[in-house]
């Protein structure tokens, strides 16, 4: 096995994540999970991969132990999803599936160590994105899994019982995952290779390539440890410009939108459109490859035009957006006509996301003074993490009086976020024509 045979392993319990990303929210409204609840749901799973990677992360670099720990976080997967699928109950749910996301964010930046290891600087960028090729295409077979085993199984089997087969079988590829990680990967280094944070901070700023895990991070929980390990909040802060602090303050709104939509969108779907799993399978899919289909020519448009100015197009067509999934559901609820033109809206999202996740960094990088770039990256992740999360309780409860305000409230919020960087986009192009010398 070459040097890269156990990215196949992690492929495998990506399909795994990548279809418990929604078969665990499908499985908690089937066994009767309510609106705020499902809302704590996300915000659970949100808020949990954080606190793994910085835990993981700091222990493989001090000791070193990188396969045993990324078997630990495998088997932490395993069972979580092993726990999920068999209880009913919505705590025990919940519980379970931030143990899911928990070990997720755990293994990632172990795998950064890893994919790294034995490589100059150079190449990191490079190695960064074969990572992000293996975990993004298995993430997508979960998906393209999920969809099709709920739609063969609930009508044979019924609605909880395909999903909780779906679970197990999920459950199985992680222990799978974990046994062939046992034989694939590399020996433990006899001496700890420690690149510098900062060192790592630059090669990612510097990649074109960002890692973007599912429709939530520009940078993933992986790159959160390296980015954050120097960092020293009163430090950065004290070199905040302007621009940058309204930048970030953008960043809390537009991401609790965000958390606002997706958090009760399961339900949405499900429960008040009627659409079996396999169809909600199916639009996330659909704006997954929107997502992807994009990333490339989101990225060239970024080195032709201003991220800013992108970025602002990219928040005001999802504030149009969301708000649109719920008209929609009213004006064509559950007809072929309506499923057809809810999956445009859907892809429609994706590629706007795919906008918003390439030019974030770059506008972090422009804005943020040079000795805190990697810094600032880590806490933007850090901040659209924690604001993702408090808009997925928020939608959560707000969708319990109504789903048409929950969408309404995360359109607004994204708008208002839209026009906060539209403020940082006019006063960096005042900055850039004032810095333009005189012409003779």
């Amino acid at each position: 096995m070459d040097r890269d045979g156990w990215l196949y392993a992690w492929a495998l319990a990506s399909v795994a994540l990548g279809g418990g990303s929604l078969l665990v929210p499908l499985y908690f409204v089937a066994i009767g999970g309510e609106t705020f609840m499902l809302g704590v749901l996300a915000g659970v799973a949100a808020a949990a991969g954080a606190p793994g990677a910085l835990i993981f992360g700091r222990i493989a670099d001090k000791t070193g132990k990188r396969r045993s720990l990324v078997l630990l976080a495998l088997g932490l997967a395993t069972l979580a999803l092993v726990l999920v699928s068999l209880t009913e109950e919505p705590w025990l749910v919940i519980a379970g599936n931030g143990l899911l996301w928990f070990a997720a964010g755990a293994v990632a930046p172990v795998l950064t160590l890893l994919v790294t290891a034995g490589t100059v600087e150079r190449d990191w960028p490079a190695r960064f994105a074969v990572l992000n090729r293996y975990q993004g295409w298995g993430w997508a077979g979960g998906l393209v899994l999920g969809l099709v085993w709920t739609a063969l199984l609930s009508g044979p089997l019924g609605e909880i019982a395909a999903q909780q087969s779906l679970l197990w079988l999920c459950a199985a590829a992680v222990g799978l995952s974990a046994f062939l990680a046992a034989k694939w990967l590399p020996p433990d280094p006899t001496e700890i290779d420690r690149p510098r944070a900062s060192r790592v901070a630059r090669a990612i700023a510097r990649s074109r390539r960002l890692p973007v895990r599912s429709a939530t991070f520009p940078v993933g929980q992986g790159r959160l440890y390296w980015l954050t390990r120097s960092l020293h909040p009163r430090e950065v802060a004290a070199r905040f410009s302007p621009a940058l602090t309204i930048y970030f303050g953008a960043v809390i709104v537009f991401f609790v939108g965000f958390g606002v939509f997706w958090g009760p969108l399961p339900l949405y779907l499900s429960r008040t459109l009627g659409y079996e799993s396999g169809l909600v399978f199916a639009l996330y899919l659909v704006s997954s490859v929107g997502s992807a289909l994009w990333y490339d020519r989101a990225g060239a448009l970024a080195e032709r035009y201003s991220p800013s100015g992108l970025q602002v197009g990219g928040l005001l067509a999802r504030a149009a957006l969301h708000p649109a999934v719920a008209a929609v559901g009213l004006l064509l609820p559950a007809t072929l006509v309506g499923t057809a033109v809810n999956g445009v809206v859907f892809a429609l999202i994706g590629v706007a996301w795919a906008v918003i996740a390439v030019t974030a960094a770059s506008v972090v990088t422009q804005l943020a003074p040079p000795a805190i770039r990697g810094e600032a990256l880590g806490l933007y992740t850090a901040i659209s993490g924690l604001a993702s999360g408090v808009g997925s309780i928020l939608g959560g409860w707000l969708g319990g009086y109504d789903f048409l305000l929950a969408f309404g409230v995360a359109g607004a919020l994204v708008l208002v976020g839209a026009v906060l960087v539209a403020v940082v986009w006019r006063r960096s192009s005042t900055i850039s024509v004032n810095s333009e010398p005189l012409s003779a």
